[in-house]
């Protein structure tokens, strides 16, 4: 009867030079870090959704049940967007993301949507230049598709197709209300 083959010493060796070479990798690693000079962990600025609410919603529909018995055609709609933050206690602050939607047309109001929705959000962030971007930018990105799924679903209960909004770029969104805030500020200043 053959004796069959002893495997544990090939498995050990195979074992041995994976974990060498594993080993190795670590210790390149550390030498790239110590050679860039970046040994110290940076932290990444982070926004937390501790919370999400609706503050304020309304939805109407002025032209029912008109709208329903004489289908008017393909509705022109406006949406409008507007993000405002305010500091609370323990470095949290309210985020409230406002959405108001009207669909027209050439006669009548087909429904109007208004919808403030509102988050809170911390940051690991201390200096203050860079928190208030930091959580007006991304604190509203956070809680947009929670407040795009009401707007949806509310026009929708409503007998309407869903009206699903497109993303928003809240980048841009803040530098538009930073730009019309300097230009407040440089008016109200007497020269």
């Amino acid at each position: 009867m053959a004796k069959p083959k002893n495997t544990d010493k090939n498995t050990d060796e195979n074992t041995g030079k994976n974990s060498k070479a594993k080993t190795d990798d670590k210790t390149e690693a550390a030498e790239k870090v110590e050679a860039t000079g970046e040994g110290q962990k940076k932290v990444q600025p982070q926004v937390f959704l501790n919370t999400q609410y609706v503050k304020d919603f309304s939805f109407e529909s002025p032209s029912s049940p008109d709208v329903f018995l004489n289908q008017p055609g393909q509705p022109n709609v406006e949406v409008a967007v507007n993000v405002a933050s305010g500091k609370l206690e323990n470095n949290n602050f309210e985020v409230v993301l406002k959405i108001a939607a009207t669909a027209k047309t050439e006669d009548k109001t087909i429904f109007i949507v208004e919808l403030s929705y509102g988050g809170i959000v911390s940051s690991n962030v201390t200096d203050e230049n860079m928190l208030h971007p930091l959580v007006s930018i991304e604190g509203p990105r956070l809680i947009f598709p929670f407040a795009r799924a009401v707007v949806a679903n509310i026009t929708r209960e409503g007998g309407f197709m869903p009206l699903n909004l497109n993303p928003i770029d809240f980048l841009a969104l803040y530098q538009q209300n930073m730009q019309r805030r300097q230009q407040a500020e440089a008016a109200a200043t007497p020269s």
